[in-house]
């Protein structure tokens, strides 16, 4: 904005200025000489607002990014002159039947002396809204709030988009309101959400089915042989020779498993499959019984003479049973092969396949141990990938990952590399096979550039950090680079949308969420204040129970046992069990979030 004592910074909206004109051109960009005079709040000259710039036959439409006095010795006269710098971005045209449309790009230049002025409010709803039923409002734009911005939902979501910014400037609350407009746009879409901070439990109501660690059913024989691993060494690099062991026995131990289910449902076949035969690999999704691998690890350890050897095969026979018998991991282990191959009811439960009016999956991804949260992301990634190849695209899904730096980091050494892979092969071919991406994170420049470069939409909310304006600024195209300067300044809820996904490059405010829409964290609450020291002891007491818990060795289907006069304190109170102090921690919480809410 300009500002000085003889006015402000005008150019006559809805008509050719004569005294509003092209001065200079510089590739996508055109220099605009206009008075200064007062007028009204709508029709300011200003950074962000748009201009129309007569070119020949063509009305050539463009942000302004700058503003600036004309230098008092370049001017011929007593009155001041301004001089706006604008990005051009599109052009209207007029149609056949006298109807204006707009379309981005630009067909021809400006010249020197082309006439100017501002877009009204009128014109800016007609370029917003469009004639495709498939935009969806999302907000308002920040210099004209009377006008809806708007998102066209097809191009946004079949090629992908992200949206960038730094802790607590609302990306989960902008993010909310696309995916809201997306459900209700293309009811046919199926989103699934890697949810890390367990935020979006309430913001889509009964749309969305809610999977935990208490819910959640990934059997390990769905994790390929590199995932397992990564679950199995919790992160670490795994053993050689103890990888050599597993991948030769798991193909066997699943042939076991068709060879025992076969006979179950064909008392009479003789002919067994050999293991040679079944075209197993320790990829194949194809269900085994945990007790055959290690019968068949114990069985090989047993012929061996080489005392080192043994050993190998000793620790990893421990090795698995500890991960088996640890309740955290009951999502892998627990009833894993009940049923025989439950292949066909997880892929319909976890993408929503039956919808039954709950388009929606949210991974809570902060119920599971921190261990597994890599293999896990990559899992459900793969197979969303695989689905969408081997269905040739006929359910088209959206996977939005929270937190994306983490599970697709531009630093080779950092994170688990093939969940980079899953993501990658979604960003790069997933559009082929209706499988879409959403990306969600506050670090852009520790993002993989190859997977951002596939995002084709973009809302950059702001960022201080220089290497994420720089980041930001590659991505985008030249012709709108120069928003890129306002990112720092913007405030909270108040976002710049690049790309195929939005009719212009434009500045506008998410809409707000009611009060028990906004997407808030369930994975800690705060005690009430209030709270007597014996409640509070007991809930002390209620967590070290929980801690405990968790992380003992035990089997899912141990019978419970009566309390003995050990487990008895000092108090003469029997100890809870783990299940009875989640719900002490659950009632606690529960209260203290609804007293937090009724504030």
């Amino acid at each position: 904005m300009v500002e000085h004592q003889n006015g402000i910074a005008h150019a006559a909206p809805g008509q050719n200025a004569p005294d509003c004109h092209v001065c200079s051109v510089k590739g996508s960009e055109a220099y605009i000489e206009l008075p200064i005079v007062r007028t009204t709040e709508e029709l300011r000259t200003t950074v962000g607002k748009f201009m129309a710039i007569m070119a020949g036959t063509r009305e050539l439409l463009g942000v302004v990014t700058e503003v600036s006095l004309k230098a008092p010795h370049t001017v011929s006269g007593p009155e001041l002159k301004a001089i706006a710098r604008v990005d051009l971005v599109g052009e209207i045209s007029t149609d056949e039947t006298g109807r204006q449309r707009f379309r981005r790009g630009v067909g021809a230049y400006p010249a020197i002396h082309d006439r100017a002025r501002i877009i009204n409010s009128e014109q800016l709803r007609l370029i917003f809204r469009g004639n495709k039923s498939t935009f969806a409002e999302v907000g308002r734009l920040h210099n004209d709030t009377s006008v809806p911005a708007y998102v066209d939902v097809e191009n946004l979501v079949t090629k992908h988009f992200a949206v960038l910014g730094s802790t607590g400037v609302g990306k989960s609350s902008g993010l909310a309101v696309i995916l809201r407009q997306v459900i209700r746009t293309w009811q046919e879409l199926r989103v699934l959400i890697l949810d890390h901070h367990n935020e979006y439990g309430s913001v889509f109501g009964d749309q969305a089915n809610l999977v935990g660690a208490k819910n959640l059913r990934l059997p390990f024989w769905l994790f390929n042989f590199e995932e397992f691993s990564d679950v199995l060494y919790a992160g670490k690099p795994p053993v050689p020779a103890e990888q050599d062991i597993l991948s030769e026995l798991i193909p066997l131990a699943k042939t076991q498993y068709l060879n025992r289910r076969q006979s179950a449902e064909r008392p009479s076949a003789l002919r067994k499959v050999e293991p040679r035969q079944s075209g197993f690999t320790a990829d194949t999704p194809a269900p085994y019984l945990m007790q055959d691998l290690l019968a068949l690890i114990d069985e090989r350890m047993g012929k061996l003479e080489n005392r080192s050897s043994r050993m190998t095969h000793h620790r990893l026979i421990g090795r698995i049973e500890t991960l088996k018998n640890d309740p955290r991991y009951a999502f892998m282990f627990a009833n894993a092969t009940v049923g025989g191959d439950t292949m066909v009811t997880i892929l319909t439960e976890l993408f929503r396949l039956e919808a039954n009016g709950r388009p929606v999956t949210v991974i809570q991804l902060a119920s599971l141990p921190i261990e597994v949260v890599d293999a896990v992301v990559c899992v459900i990634s793969r197979l969303a990938f695989d689905f969408g190849m081997w269905s040739d695209g006929a359910m088209p899904l959206l996977l939005v990952c929270e937190e994306a730096h983490r599970f697709a980091a531009a630093d080779p050494s950092v994170g688990f590399l093939p969940s980079k892979s899953a993501l990658s092969r979604i960003a790069k071919e997933g559009r082929k096979y209706g499988v879409y991406l959403g990306l969600v994170t506050q670090r852009p420049a520790e993002l993989d550039a190859t997977i951002i470069s596939q995002c084709n939409t973009l809302f950059a909310m702001r960022m201080a950090n220089d290497r994420d304006q720089a980041l930001l600024k590659s991505a985008v195209s030249d012709a709108t680079a120069n928003l890129v300067d306002f990112v720092p300044s913007l405030g909270t809820g108040e976002v710049i949308g690049f790309g195929e996904g939005m009719p212009l490059p434009v500045q506008f405010v998410f809409n707000r969420l009611s009060e028990e829409l906004l997407p808030r964290s369930e994975a800690a609450a705060a005690l009430p204040k209030d709270l007597n020291p014996g409640s509070r002891r007991e809930f002390v007491n209620a967590v070290v129970e929980r801690w405990r818990g968790s992380i003992m060795s035990h089997t899912q289907t141990d019978p419970p046992q009566e309390p003995s006069a050990a487990d008895t304190g000092s108090s003469g109170q029997v100890r809870t069990s783990a299940g009875a102090a989640e719900d002490k921690i659950a009632r606690a919480l529960q209260s203290a979030r609804r007293e937090y809410l009724g504030r």
